[in-house]
């Protein structure tokens, strides 16, 4: 059994990668890092993930591609995954949603 939640946070840029484990890790968390989507779906595999923090906004798979990826694998698909984005268009909301996550923070 597992001692801590494992968080899974993926983004392109280190320092908000540094930001959310200065906050996470003395809450409690482990984190699990990843700065692109394909390595993110890597990580998913090779560890017992909690919850993902996906930025949206990356070069290669975006989040959104990320989300639908990880809906489709029937191992993870219920896994919660919350997109932290600095969009905040409501279209922009719209396609998290129907790609399947469950919810939004905003950078």
């Amino acid at each position: 059994m597992k001692d801590k939640p494992v968080i899974l946070v993926v983004d392109d840029q280190p320092q908000n990668i540094e930001l959310l484990e200065a906050h996470l890790v003395p809450q409690g968390y482990e984190l699990v890092t990843a700065s692109n989507g394909e390595d993110a779906l890597g990580k998913l595999s090779a560890n017992q993930i909690d919850l993902i923090l996906l930025d949206v906004m990356m070069p290669g798979m975006n989040g959104f591609e990320v989300t639908r990826r990880i809906r489709q694998d029937p191992v993870n698909r219920l896994l919660p995954i919350i997109l932290v984005t600095a969009l905040s268009e409501t279209e922009d909301r719209v396609k998290g949603i129907e790609a399947g996550c469950d919810d939004f923070i905003s950078k």
